[in-house]
């Protein structure tokens, strides 16, 4: 059974007003915080400018916003320590089954997997090479950010396609 398009029209015009919504309440959220940050940033200005004067106290709330936007991009831009679970210390990366070791990459990088899901997906309906060359990289690519090599050239070496399968995908 069809719908109508009187349904059809419902519920598009639902989806759009969810749309819109979601966008208007972003940009208000966005403009309260910007808001919020730039009147902070003024009263800690007028609280040390009786102290310091205006212009030290310009300075120190500079200084002050300075540091925070360095230590947000600092802490943005690091690469993440790895991990010691007691169970990944008592067995080395090459101990246990590959669905174990699957498994783990998932867990530690689920926005790799789910890209890399996504372009398997996509690739596997037109061309297997495609699909097997993909997994390969996005393996390689997932054990580099887990930090699982000591360098990062062992890692491409560790875990490089054998002669016989890069052939086969010439």
């Amino acid at each position: 059974m069809l719908p109508d398009s009187a349904s059809i029209q419902s519920t598009l015009r639902k989806a759009v007003a969810a749309i819109i919504g979601v966008v208007l309440s972003l940009v208000l959220l966005t403009a309260l915080l910007v808001t919020g940050f730039y009147l902070l940033v003024n009263a800690a200005t007028l609280a040390l400018a009786p102290l310091v004067g205006k212009s030290g106290a310009m300075a120190i709330t500079g200084g002050a916003c300075l540091c925070l936007l360095v230590l947000f991009f600092y802490r943005l831009t690091r690469t993440p320590k790895p991990r010691r679970n007691g169970q990944s210390s008592q067995s080395g990366p090459d101990s246990g089954s590959p669905i174990e070791l699957l498994r783990a990459l998932i867990a530690r990088n689920p926005l790799e997997a789910a890209a890399l899901a996504f372009a398997v997906g996509v690739a596997e309906q037109n061309d297997p090479r495609l699909k097997k060359l993909l997994l390969q990289g996005g393996m390689v690519l997932m054990q580099q950010s887990s930090g699982s090599g000591s360098s990062e050239s062992g890692g491409f070496e560790e875990s490089a396609a054998p002669a016989k399968d890069k052939a086969s995908f010439e």
